[in-house]
């Protein structure tokens, strides 16, 4: 079995910004805080380790009781700035998911900063929520890495341990620096997060323009 692990936002979706949206209107609601440091990367980073140092940069405690306080508004916020930002899904995604679905030796998750709840209303959304079964997400862990490992674990476990490669799609630095640490095939697209200057430095094993330039990636696993 071969697993692909995709990130989502710059990757398969372009938002609009709703998930940055949902984060202001969280902070406002239970912090009072109106506007959210600009200093504060979100790209590429997982959604606990974004919301603790926004925590730590506005002055609130970043205690567990904030954390679930903050993941429970998120959510429920989320769901409302979705349809607001009237994002999009981006150029080839639904045909590579179309293609790798229907090949027999590949399995499709998720590798993202997103949280669980949020990863699933972001692909509801936009009608990809029944194309993924198993991932890792940044409910847990700060470290991008961290995620990889969780997701390699899920793959391994829907492949009964019988595993013969991993592959990580994303749009940023940090997709393809996770993806070394586990020692997967990096693919890196050019929709969203990082420049291809940006992108290349780090060395992918393979940069493209976008999702619809798919002969590469279905040469590597073997279709």
């Amino acid at each position: 079995m071969y697993s692909i692990l995709f990130d989502i936002d710059g990757t398969l979706l372009d938002t609009a910004g709703a998930g940055k949206s949902a984060f202001e209107a969280a902070f406002a609601e239970l912090f009072q805080i109106t506007e959210i440091s600009r200093e504060v990367k979100f790209a590429g980073r997982s959604d606990r380790a974004i919301a603790l140092e926004l925590m730590e940069r506005h002055g609130v405690e970043p205690s567990p009781e904030h954390w679930h306080q903050f993941v429970e508004s998120y959510l429920k916020h989320l769901e409302t700035t979705l349809p607001q930002c009237q994002g999009h899904v981006l150029p080839g995604v639904v045909e590579l998911l179309d293609l790798l679905q229907a090949m027999e030796h590949v399995l499709i998750g998720l590798l993202t900063g997103n949280l669980k709840g949020g990863a699933a209303r972001k692909l509801t959304q936009y009608g990809l929520a029944d194309r993924f079964k198993f991932g890792g997400f940044g409910d847990v862990w700060n470290d991008r890495n961290d995620i990889a490992k969780e997701a390699l674990e899920q793959a391994r476990f829907q492949a009964r341990g019988k595993l013969n490669g991993t592959m990580v799609i994303g749009d940023t630095v940090s997709d393809v620096t996770c993806a070394q640490s586990i020692g997967a095939f990096a693919v890196a697209v050019a929709t969203g997060g990082a420049s291809r200057k940006e992108l290349q430095a780090v060395e992918p094993n393979l940069l493209i323009a976008n999702l619809t330039d798919v002969d590469a990636i279905l040469v590597e696993i073997g279709a």
